[in-house]
């Protein structure tokens, strides 16, 4: 068990806020780079506009790219949460509101348990379980997934990010 209390609903909520910034960026861009590479393979003539106006509304009327977008956006979000997870246990949300996610005995996660950790999250709604789980305050992902989420003191938030050098 950690020696620091574990994060309540309000926290996690404003680190998830700050972190759905950075996402939606990354997302953004996902989004402009997959766009280019279907325009290439139009330009190539290995795909056709088939009729549509532009390359946005072919994917979005082909399942196949339509799906395959959808995933490179998910891997996105699942990316950028277990990188952050796996390396110091916060994301840039999470240092600003001193949140770390762990393993119950204070060790980071693994690249499998951040993974699964990032999609049994429902896109956030998982964190609502924090609300109902009045003792130790876990999220629905961290009770499949066996993570708990604390709050550090200053001082360790600040070792804790010194110690990325």
């Amino acid at each position: 068990m950690s020696d620091f209390p574990p994060a309540g609903f309000i926290r996690r909520i404003a680190s998830l806020i700050y972190d759905s910034l950075v996402v939606v960026a990354f997302s953004m861009l996902t989004t402009v780079v997959f766009l280019l590479i279907i325009q290439g393979i139009i330009s190539l003539g290995y795909l056709s506009l088939e009729g549509h106006e532009d390359v946005s509304a072919l994917i979005q009327s082909t399942p196949w790219l339509y799906g395959l977008r959808a995933v490179l956006l998910i891997s996105v979000a699942v990316i950028f949460f277990s990188y952050f997870w796996t390396k110091s246990g916060q994301t840039i949300g999470m240092r600003a509101w001193r949140l770390k996610v762990q393993m119950p005995d204070g060790k980071l996660l693994t690249w499998q348990v951040a993974i699964a950790r990032s999609l049994c999250a429902l896109l956030g709604l998982g964190n609502l379980v924090a609300l109902v789980d009045f003792k130790k305050k876990r999220a629905l992902q961290d009770i499949l997934c066996g993570t708990e989420m604390v709050v550090l003191s200053k001082e360790e938030n600040k070792r804790v990010y010194n110690s990325l050098d």
